[in-house]
């Protein structure tokens, strides 16, 4: 139950956050509100939640509140494939039409369960007296509409699970099969109560089964709900470490063509507070980095060419290019004067944006294995 609990608190909290950024997003809402409902029925399907609203609302009132709970999350549920669908009018007279079939279960049920003492009423699934009328109604009745949500949801699940890719299409299967299991439990506790109802007795092993079925379900319902999310908060963890290293490493580059040509390090884009905070981010950095490096090389071209074609080529590597700038800055610093036109050095690096920063990096790490060694500066080939 607790770990239930918490997939569903982190499952809440996840959609809560999403739909802070689209208040607007009727989809996301229906999904928020379907999750909200279900974590706030288990608690009061806990011992102490249940003995707090009954000693508030009167007996029995915490299992009343607690299925009513669930009809509304499986409600809230069948609203989000609803508005998921490209009709949004017929979407809307849909949902309005099944909140009428959600109300008159909910207004059965509770007649049902306020028509007997609560002393009949109290107890669970397994150990409720099903021969009242009353009880199997309670039961029967929140079943049948669970079963009956749960199935079409489960239907529409695996349809857009087959359109989609991964890795939505992984976490769309996995909810599609928590919720045909979620459909299939339902179903085995409505024919238990009808059996029950016949003073049938049913096996504890049976109930107990059902019972474990019903949360695992559950709980593989609530991780293919968030794992497309997750797993893009992983991959955009990843990105932000990488982004975070590679900045670092390039501080060596960077400081020496920053120092040598001061005029190159990019200003603020604003001075308002919440630029400000924008510009701090280490992606922004990151690029930004990148960005004041390659102006920066292509600045300083003009005093590492050996000759007109350039040192981009593949015989020069890292290290031989991180002498050369320690080279070009010290005869920068002595006022030397550019001995040709610039050409976009950083350019030809690499063949594309990843091999370029790669080989920015390996000349950076050269630089600071270069900074124990002391270089003789001596003027470059023209």
């Amino acid at each position: 139950m607790e770990l239930l609990l918490l997939g569903l608190v982190g499952a809440l909290a996840w959609k809560l956050y999403k739909l802070w950024r689209a208040p607007h997003d009727a989809p996301l809402r229906s999904v928020t509100l379907c999750l909200l409902c279900a974590t706030l029925s288990y608690p009061i399907a806990m011992p102490g939640g249940a003995t707090g609203v009954d000693t508030v609302a009167g007996h029995g009132a915490a299992k009343l509140v607690q299925n009513v709970l669930l009809l509304f999350a499986m409600y809230f549920l069948m609203c989000f494939y609803l508005y998921s669908a490209a009709d949004a009018e017929a979407s809307r007279r849909r949902a309005r039409k099944e909140a009428v079939v959600v109300g008159a279960v909910v207004v059965v049920i509770t007649l049902a369960a306020v028509s007997v003492p609560h002393e009949v009423f109290a107890g669970s699934f397994s150990t409720a007296d099903m021969t009242i009328p009353q009880i199997a109604v309670f039961y029967g009745g929140a079943g049948c509409y669970l079963t009956y949500v749960l199935g079409l949801a489960a239907r529409w699940t695996r349809r857009y699970a087959r359109m989609s890719r991964r890795p939505h299409a992984t976490g769309l299967w996995m909810a599609a099969v928590g919720l045909g299991a979620m459909a299939v439990a339902c179903a085995i506790r409505a024919v238990i109560v009808a059996v029950r109802w016949f003073e049938i007795d049913v096996p504890q092993r049976l109930m107990a089964a059902v019972a474990f079925l019903l949360v695992a379900s559950i709980l593989l319902f609530t991780a293919g709900i968030t794992y497309s999310g997750v797993r893009a908060r992983i991959a955009s963890s990843k990105l932000w470490l990488q982004h975070r290293r590679d900045y670092r490493r390039l501080a060596a580059l960077w400081e020496l063509l920053a120092e040598a040509f001061p005029d190159n390090v990019l200003p603020p884009a604003s001075s308002s507070a919440h630029d400000r905070r924008r510009a701090r981010g280490v992606h922004r950095r990151y690029h930004r980095r990148i960005v004041e490096i390659r102006d920066g090389l292509v600045a300083i071209s003009p005093y590492l060419l050996e000759d007109e074609t350039g040192i981009g080529s593949p015989d020069v590597d890292s290290a031989e290019l991180a002498a050369r700038l320690r080279r070009a800055s010290a005869r920068i610093k002595e006022g030397a004067l550019a001995p040709r036109r610039a050409v976009p050095l950083a350019m030809a690096l690499g063949s594309d944006r990843a091999a370029d920063v790669k080989q920015l990096i390996a000349v950076s790490d050269a630089l600071v294995t270069d900074r124990a060694i002391p270089l003789t500066i001596k003027e470059a080939p023209c």
